[in-house]
């Protein structure tokens, strides 16, 4: 029987081997980039935002499975979402990894299989590296 930690492992590792969302969006579009200087992690997003709403996501980027999963996670969970409604994701998230998330984490869908890196302090950075940058791109958008 397959335990919750190994269908989190197997979601992450999914999501690492055959990203969503990989690729870059054509202009118009708003380009934001992320860095984690502690393990050499990059993130690149692009966003179209069209009447307060994500029209489009994309990510490049390169790293370790957390982080781009994480990425992979991202551009399903927020397509088609109004910049509220991501901003609202954005600390769902910061809050499941950080272990302070109340409520149902199997809402998140399969952005709960990060909920196990909070057992990893030095992994938090990697997973919440593409949130962040989510955060500051939707600082263009608005």
């Amino acid at each position: 029987m397959t335990t919750l930690n190994e269908l989190y492992q197997e979601i992450i590792l999914d999501h690492y081997r055959q990203p969503r969302g990989r690729g870059e969006l054509e202009p118009p579009k708003i380009t934001q980039e992320g860095f984690n200087p502690s393990c050499g992690d990059e993130i690149i997003l692009d966003l179209r935002v069209q009447d307060e709403r994500i029209q489009a996501v994309r990510f490049r980027g390169r790293g370790c499975s957390i982080s781009q999963a994480s990425a992979s996670m991202l551009t399903e969970a927020v397509q088609g979402k109004t910049l509220e409604e991501a901003h609202a994701l954005i600390q769902r998230v910061l809050a499941l990894v950080k272990g302070e998330m109340e409520g149902d984490v199997e809402t998140l869908g399969d952005i709960a299989a990060l909920a196990g890196v909070r057992h990893f302090p030095v992994r938090v950075k990697c997973a919440t590296l593409a949130w962040h940058t989510l955060e500051e791109a939707l600082k263009q958008a608005e």
